[in-house]
């Protein structure tokens, strides 16, 4: 699973991975969900130890699917989330920070614009999946557009 996080200016958070697969592209936070828990508990956690911001997890985006290795295929469902601190729910402290800190297998940690998101090296498909879900417009989308496959 994995986290669309934006912030009150609209940008979006994004990680740059730090192992394979798809080292070294930018893609949204997140991973497994281990035995036992929800997928808005995995989201909280994932986000919080590659990025260091806790969360308030919304819908679900959209799920997609991708190749493993050794014929796996791994479902992803991608969820709507905010930086707890500004969440009209009151789960944020007041004065909060909402700088992000790389951690676990994240080697970066940074917001974006939507127009400086894709110009960056990213995971194979997330322009596409960003773009059909409406979280990034299909003007958005230009030539630029890099991506990097796992």
């Amino acid at each position: 699973m994995g986290a669309i996080i934006s912030d009150r200016s609209g940008r979006l958070l994004l990680i740059k991975r730090g192992r394979p697969p798809a080292r070294g592209s930018w893609s949204l936070p997140g991973g497994r969900v281990e035995p036992g828990e929800s997928d808005g508990e995995a989201v909280r956690r994932e986000v919080l130890e590659e990025t260091g911001l806790r969360v308030v997890v919304g819908g679900l985006a959209g799920t997609v699917e991708r190749p493993g290795p050794g014929g796996v295929t791994y479902v992803i469902r991608d969820y709507l989330a905010v930086p707890a601190a500004h969440a009209r729910d009151g789960d944020g402290e007041e004065g909060e920070d909402v700088s992000p800190t790389a951690g676990d297998d994240a080697e970066d940690a940074r917001w974006f614009t939507h127009a400086e998101a894709v110009r960056l090296p990213l995971s194979e498909g997330l322009v596409e999946a960003l773009t059909e879900w409406r979280i990034l417009s299909p003007d958005q989308r230009s030539n630029e557009v890099r991506q990097i496959s796992s």
